[in-house]
């Protein structure tokens, strides 16, 4: 078995959703297939990402009801590009 770890980018990563462009960073350090958390940076707001009991990638910030589609698509997003 190979295990790979992924040293989180610095660089901004950017998603488009509902037809607007937002740019965010990834701010945890390892990204590996047991993550089961991920903090990142929208704007300037921090927000973590996790992994729920249906393995499916969620937002823990439910009070942001604007954001809410937009944070699970970044957590698709991220979970696609580490293959999570």
């Amino acid at each position: 078995m190979v295990l790979c770890i992924f040293a989180a980018m610095t660089l901004p990563l950017r998603i488009t959703f509902e037809d607007n462009d937002y740019t965010y960073i990834v701010l945890t350090k390892l990204i590996d297939r047991d993550t089961k958390e991920i903090k990142i940076l929208l704007g300037e707001q921090e927000f973590t990402l996790f992994k729920n009991e249906h393995n499916v990638w969620d937002a823990r910030e439910r009070a942001v009801e604007d954001n809410a589609g937009l944070l699970k698509a970044i957590a698709r997003n991220v979970a696609l590009r580490y293959r999570l």
